[in-house]
């Protein structure tokens, strides 16, 4: 189930207050006015920005050029009331004065009238909108949650899927005795953190274990040491095991020519099917798997060579079939 996270605006300012020096100036009765992302919204403009009337935020930034502008129309009250009420028109959450501006009196009161959140800080405008994004792109991420292993191989994000009894977590541990590093286990939290990239993360209470059929619940760091953990990783491609008789095994091209994809929170990743049987070496099948994906980002596809090589065979044999007879 996809989630659409979202937070007062009080949250964000006290997970901020200290890194950029947040003074709350007005606007106490907006504290619980939420901000949340709509689902197709741009994640780095629509939600922060300097003062903007025709492309409007839900957090405006007052910088040097926005602080003229407004003490300007200061001068001009009708105009000014005009330009106030827009701003309330563009339901706008939080207002943020940077760069240690002086407070505009008629902003304050507007503020503390329609209970919008106004925040002053020193810190100069660029450098506070771009800790924000970041911080709501983190926050405020649309999230799922999905079965199986995620680890980072080769500096790739892979999540292992497949039916329960499979020997995902035995492959998974395989793997990281061989120096790759386990996110999550069982239940992975996939965030998207930007319009085309999704993030696996770990939820807290299985941070750093991995369970086996026979061994119990294993600490991976306490084992392997804290390099075999990440905290969290791009998810770039899944690997689902599956019995050589169940469906999607038996349709599973030989060639592996189609690509393949699952679109997870709207964001496309590419998905192999690794048939499971006795006797198949899978962590040296999974490695092998990520870097042909890295080869195919770049490319570099051997099937398509391969069918490429074939038909060039077949078009010599028949020249040479023809010039015989």
């Amino acid at each position: 189930m996809m989630l659409l996270p979202s937070i007062p605006v009080r949250k964000l300012f006290q997970d901020n207050q200290e890194k950029l020096q947040l003074t709350w100036v007005a606007g106490a009765l907006g504290a619980d006015k939420t901000l949340q992302f709509d689902d197709d919204e741009n994640y780095n403009v629509a939600m922060i920005g300097h003062l903007n009337f025709i492309h409007p935020n839900r957090i405006q930034v007052f910088g040097i050029s926005e602080h003229h502008y407004f003490s300007r129309l200061e001068n001009y009250a009708d105009a000014l009331q005009n330009s106030l009420n827009e701003l309330l028109s563009l339901d706008v959450r939080l207002i943020i004065v940077a760069n240690d501006l002086p407070i505009p009196e008629t902003l304050s009161q507007y503020c503390d009238e329609h209970q919008i959140t106004l925040l002053s800080s020193p810190v100069n405008s660029p450098y506070l909108m771009d800790v924000l994004r970041v911080y709501l792109q983190e926050i405020l991420a649309t999230s799922t949650v999905m079965h199986g292993v995620f680890l980072g191989i080769f500096e790739t994000g892979v999540l292992i899927t497949g039916s329960s009894g499979l020997g995902k977590s035995e492959l998974a541990l395989e793997l990281i005795s061989r120096g790759h590093r386990l996110i999550a286990d069982d239940a992975v939290e996939i965030y998207r953190t930007a319009p085309e990239m999704l993030e696996g993360r770990c939820p807290n209470i299985l941070r750093n274990f991995l369970e086996v059929r026979g061994l119990g619940i294993l600490d991976i760091s306490t084992l392997f040491g804290q390099t075999a953990i990440l905290p969290k990783k791009r998810l770039e491609l899944i690997i689902h095991l599956a019995y050589p008789n169940e469906d999607e095994a038996q349709t599973l091209d030989r060639l592996n020519i189609q690509i393949e994809t699952q679109k997870i929170i709207n964001v496309p990743i590419r998905r192999f099917i690794l048939p499971v049987a006795v006797g198949r070496n899978l962590a040296v099948l999974v490695e092998t798997a990520v870097k042909n994906h890295t080869l195919n980002q770049r490319n570099l596809n051997a099937a398509q060579e391969f069918l490429k090589r074939h038909a060039q065979a077949l078009k010599e044999d028949q020249v040479y079939v023809a010039h015989h007879h």
